[in-house]
């Protein structure tokens, strides 16, 4: 029987969740088949950009990271904080720029500073000549005109859980699309749908842990050995093998952040 393995592209390792059982938690996903996971780096309070970096020093052949400043919390930084977001960005063990992006549906920074600042971002993507990783919720006309107005050379919406009008309008854009455990939730027919619209070829996989825990485990901390339950509703969705799936959803995530690996 062929091993299948997993890219878990966007994923919080370093999250206070995990404060007890971090090391536990990684060994589980690699027994898993996760061959890589993608630790989305984000500023946290004033001077602490959080622990993803850390994370991906100790695990350099599993672990890799992004940096960015999250819609919810652009009104907090202070500016000496995207100055050093500016320099962080640029070292080379970043792979890319985020997650950024805009919330409407919790409005914790305001919407002309999440605005602002996610034009800010996709400007640092592009000066660097790095991805963009974007969250986006109940925010979809201002994002597809922010995108518009400051086309970034590549970028990924993650955690899409939208319609499948919605994903053509990424699809155009020439984005990536990033599924998470809400494709396995039972009254998720409409994102099934809109799964069913991407080319295998844009497609990526995601926990968003510990958030979004995908059915079999709903009510239980989510973590990266479950992505496997995310590509497995994908390849029921789509009529494909399961190995099919996630080697070209690894081969994906591969060309968008640049690190190496084997399917």
């Amino acid at each position: 029987m062929t091993e299948v393995h997993f890219v878990d592209s966007h994923a919080h390792p370093d999250s206070k969740a995990f404060n007890a059982d971090r090391e536990e938690m990684l060994e589980r996903a690699w027994k898993a088949g996760v061959s890589t996971i993608v630790a989305i780096g984000q500023w946290r309070e004033p001077g602490d950009f959080g622990g993803a970096l850390e994370l991906a020093a100790r695990h350099p052949d599993r672990i890799v990271a992004t940096m960015g400043v999250h819609p919810h919390d652009c009104a907090r930084v202070p500016p000496e904080d995207w100055a050093a977001l500016e320099e962080i960005c640029a070292r080379p063990e970043v792979l890319a720029v985020g997650e950024t992006g805009l919330d409407y549906h919790y409005d914790h920074s305001p919407r002309d500073e999440q605005r602002r600042w996610f034009a800010h971002q996709l400007d640092l993507a592009r000066r660097l000549g790095k991805p963009v990783v974007i969250h986006t919720r109940e925010a979809e006309d201002d994002t597809v005109a922010i995108l518009r107005e400051n086309r970034p050379e590549k970028a990924l919406i993650h955690c899409f859980t939208s319609t499948a009008e919605q994903v053509r309008r990424y699809l155009d854009l020439g984005l990536y699309v990033s599924i998470a455990g809400v494709v396995t939730f039972a009254k998720a027919d409409e994102l099934r749908q809109a799964v069913r619209l991407v080319p295998l070829d844009r497609l990526l996989i995601e926990t968003d842990c510990p958030y979004l825990t995908p059915v079999p485990h709903r009510g239980k901390r989510n973590e990266p050995a479950f992505v496997r339950h995310v590509a497995e509703r994908i390849a029921e969705v789509k009529g494909l093998p399961l190995e099919e799936v996630a080697r070209a959803t690894a081969e994906n995530a591969r060309a968008f952040f640049g690190f190496p690996g084997a399917a």
